[in-house]
């Protein structure tokens, strides 16, 4: 099966479970990861996987956790992360996505220390992108400033993130630990 991604409008595989909201979270998300890479003027095959992360990353975000853990394969993560993990294994298997794409893909919730640029970048736009409430201006600045340092940049979202996570007594999963590591 060859995965068709179109920015205008987004097509989704038959298999994704997605609201309108979450369509409209995925094409601003796509959107602000294809401007970046206009921008950073990213090599084609590198802005195919920009594409495709930002197209694919929530495609079952919506789908029932019954559902979720049999695709994940993961009797234990919470609901809420299981989407990332599920969507990429249903790639692996029936589409042309590339390793750092299912990488930036299974786990954008949670990050990871094996990615390359398109993980970061996904995990940057998902967000830094314009439909999220809090923090508006910050966020918008942060996102324009994306082409011009990305590392910086992506330091500051995956310390925000870790704040965040940390002041509402959240999980530190090692995968978060071992990025933050691999990045400060």
């Amino acid at each position: 099966m060859t995965l068709t991604v179109a920015l205008e409008p987004f097509v989704l595989p038959q298999w994704a479970k997605v609201s309108d909201k979450r369509r409209k979270h995925i094409a601003r998300v796509t959107a602000l990861l294809v401007e970046w890479a206009d921008e950073i003027g990213v090599g084609e095959d590198e802005r195919r996987d920009w594409m495709h992360a930002g197209l694919l990353h929530d495609a079952l975000r919506d789908a029932d956790e019954s559902e979720l853990r049999a695709l994940a394969d993961d009797p234990d993560r919470d609901e809420e992360l299981l989407h990332g993990p599920a969507a990429a294994n249903v790639l692996a298997r029936s589409a042309e996505v590339s390793a750092a794409a299912l990488l930036a893909i299974r786990y954008h919730t949670v990050g990871s220390p094996d990615w390359e640029r398109t993980g970061k970048a996904l995990y940057m736009a998902d967000f830094l992108e314009p439909g999220r409430r809090f923090a508006r201006s910050d966020r918008a600045f942060l996102a324009r400033q994306v082409p011009h340092d990305f590392d910086g940049v992506f330091r500051q979202v995956l310390r925000a993130r870790l704040e965040y996570a940390l002041r509402e007594g959240y999980t530190l999963f090692p995968e978060t630990v071992g990025l933050w590591n691999a990045v400060r």
